[in-house]
């Protein structure tokens, strides 16, 4: 197997195809696979045993983990589409183990020294966009065509729907499920199912909290939890409040301190629900 020495690493030809255009300062781990004709640029750090696919396009300043699959036509790194941006080196990261599918694009932060932060074990589905600022956790599924603006916060084991945007500055909150199509304008609460257009609140994610691994009194709780909120005849606020009057398990912790912080005057709010009396 023949070798060649590129950027200081030794690099097995096999795994980079002569048609791939990779800048002198990039740096692959000797296990990166590039397709044909992908184009890495400068400053561009990828992990071992990541897999590059044909006519892929990443920009710097980038770092990718190990064990990626980046899916061929993915764009990544590239300026953000924001008419704020100046010019500043900003930032994409992404972690390990994710599966990055056709034609997504992922772009850099606006302001200098920023970053839009991907985690691992993330599968992110073709033609998706992920803009400037974004940050999503780990075990994500983002279907098709999903639309995420600038500084959106998704936290982990979040499932979203093919088709639907989210607003710039939304957070979703962990074990979420947003249904397809949806039209995602507000915070999506934790462990909750949102459906529709405008996005509502149709029920406690149950299917997703099973595979999740929530025992029955965890879920129980929950779902005490999700009448108190949007099936009484309480404020909403008051509701969030006396969250606490179910215990202090960490899920219902989880989802108070959510809340409360979407209620602050600097955020847009939760998305509502039915508020269907008893």
């Amino acid at each position: 197997m023949m070798q060649a020495e590129f950027a200081g690493v030794t690099l097995l030809k096999t795994l980079i195809h002569p048609s791939a255009v990779i800048h002198p300062h990039a740096e692959l781990h000797a296990t990166v696979r590039v397709d044909p004709y992908a184009v890495i640029g400068e400053n561009v750090k990828i992990g071992a045993g990541t897999r590059i696919g044909a006519h892929v396009v990443i920009e710097g300043p980038t770092e990718i983990g190990v064990d990626n699959h980046i899916f061929p036509g993915a764009a990544i790194g590239l300026e953000p589409q924001d008419l704020k941006y100046k010019g500043g080196s900003s930032w994409v990261k992404i972690g390990d183990g994710n599966r990055i599918r056709e034609y997504v694009t992922i772009n850099r932060a606006t302001a200098e020294g920023e970053a839009t932060v991907i985690g691992s074990n993330n599968l992110i589905m073709a033609y998706s966009h992920v803009a400037h600022n974004c940050k999503i956790g780990d075990k994500v599924v983002i279907a098709n065509s999903v639309a995420l603006a600038g500084h959106v916060e998704i936290e982990s084991k979040v499932t979203i729907g093919g088709v639907l945007g989210i607003h710039q500055f939304v957070r979703v909150g962990t074990m979420a499920m947003l249904g397809g199509m949806s039209r995602i304008d507000r915070d999506v609460p934790p462990y909750m199912l949102i459906e529709g257009n405008p996005g509502r609140v149709r029920s406690l994610n149950s299917i997703g909290l099973k595979r999740g691994g929530l025992s029955d009194e965890e879920m129980s709780l929950l779902k005490k939890a999700f009448r108190m909120l949007y099936r009484s005849d309480r404020s909403f606020d008051r509701a969030v409040e006396e969250l606490e009057l179910l215990g202090d398990n960490p899920y219902l912790i989880h989802l108070q301190k959510f809340l409360q912080a979407s209620l602050t005057p600097n955020r847009r709010g939760p998305i509502p629900g039915s508020r269907k009396a008893k």
